[in-house]
């Protein structure tokens, strides 16, 4: 059942980042990069080898549909690579080994924290790849600054929405 839900939600951020969020572009540099939300809200017990072969996965989807070969998938395999070590990093230590991180499981704060680290790696290696280049640092930096933001608010709102979710699930 949780592979179920795992793919729903695969399929609806691939298409909602290919088919909308692609094409959003604030002042010419923030795109949205929400489909990186699936890599986070992944479980924690998920193993590393299969949270890098989902995020292979999906980012192979989204350089499919976007003509934008290995770019999305490289960031994604590494941003999954990362990701054990940042959750770890910012979890509260009372919480159990398998949950799902999220503001209603991790807390605001900690969220926040695991979620702006690991927004900002992925905008900045997908940056830093796309553009590989550093003759205009500055250009370079406020895109990796405005994605970040971007994301960030995306993921938050989202996020928040579905805690809000999940908190009346449990009071039920």
């Amino acid at each position: 059942m949780q592979y179920i839900i795992r793919l729903e939600w695969f399929i609806i951020l691939v298409l909602l980042q290919v088919l909308v969020l692609n094409h959003i572009h604030f002042e010419q540099y923030a795109t949205p990069l929400f489909y990186i939300y699936f890599l986070l809200k992944i479980d924690s017990d998920n193993s590393r080898k299969g949270l890098m072969l989902w995020a292979f996965s999906l980012g192979l989807c989204i350089d499919i549909f976007s003509n934008t070969p290995g770019l999305n998938a490289a960031t994604a395999v590494c941003t999954a690579f990362c990701r054990p070590w940042i959750l770890r990093l910012f979890s509260l230590r009372d919480i159990t080994d398998n949950f799902e991180p999220g503001m209603y499981q991790m807390g605001f704060a900690s969220f926040f924290r695991y979620t702006i680290v690991l927004v900002l790696l992925h905008a900045f290696i997908l940056n830093i790849l796309d553009t590989f280049s550093l003759t205009n640092m500055p250009t370079l930096l406020l895109k990796i600054a405005s994605d970040t933001i971007v994301t960030l608010i995306f993921i938050l709102c989202v996020d928040s929405v579905r805690r809000k979710n999940s908190g009346k699930k449990l009071r039920s």
